[in-house]
């Protein structure tokens, strides 16, 4: 049965504003924790020294235990310190609507997104950079062009920078903006630079 409303990021976000307040702390070291432990009891994960499950049982056990957990516990909003509670019809709902498929940027530097099966014969997309780490701002454009320039990178994944003209970088400040947009440029800067303006950032 389908959701009687999509749940889209505005009603995500009035959720966020209303829903259950609870301590991060509490969330994090009480909650979390204690709902994994129930459901890896009550769907019977263990995969020993098999990282990734092979066996239909357990590849469906674990997305049942996913959903559940999901369902249960809902995603923390750590800025309003309040949990966003959906259903379990919402979650099938949303993957039902989610793109089975999906281009990364654009011209001859696309790159398809797809579901891939084990031992699938399509490679999977390499994403190369920093991922969130803190970068200094004078090597900012040669780093990022060193990973565009490697053929088997994909897309790009960005840093951050450390400072902006100079001026150290502070959330929640309009410093912020200003970095964040001068990563953008300075990434564009890095792949045109290595031949590849089209990559995905």
């Amino acid at each position: 049965m389908a959701a009687k409303r999509f749940l889209d990021v505005l009603e995500a976000f009035n959720r966020a504003k209303k829903g259950p307040k609870v301590p991060e702390k509490d969330w994090d070291y009480n909650i979390i924790p204690t709902n994994a432990a129930a459901l890896k009891e009550k769907y019977k994960l263990n995969f020993g020294r098999q990282i990734i499950p092979t066996d239909k049982a357990t590849i469906n056990n674990l997305f049942l235990a996913g959903l559940e957990m999901l369902v249960e516990t809902g995603v923390y909003n750590c800025d309003t310190g309040r949990v966003i509670k959906v259903t379990e019809e919402e979650v099938k709902e949303g993957i039902k609507r989610a793109p089975k498929r999906l281009t990364m940027g654009s011209n001859r530097d696309s790159a398809q997104l797809a579901p891939r099966k084990g031992n699938a014969s399509v490679k999977p997309i390499i994403q190369g950079g920093p991922t969130g780490a803190p970068v200094s701002e004078d090597v900012f454009i040669p780093l990022f062009q060193s990973y565009a320039q490697e053929a088997i990178v994909d897309t790009i994944v960005s840093g951050v920078m450390a400072t902006c003209e100079g001026v150290e970088v502070k959330t929640k400040t309009p410093w912020e903006i200003k970095a964040t947009l001068a990563e953008v440029r300075a990434i564009r800067e890095a792949t045109a630079r290595a031949g590849r303006p089209g990559m995905s950032i």
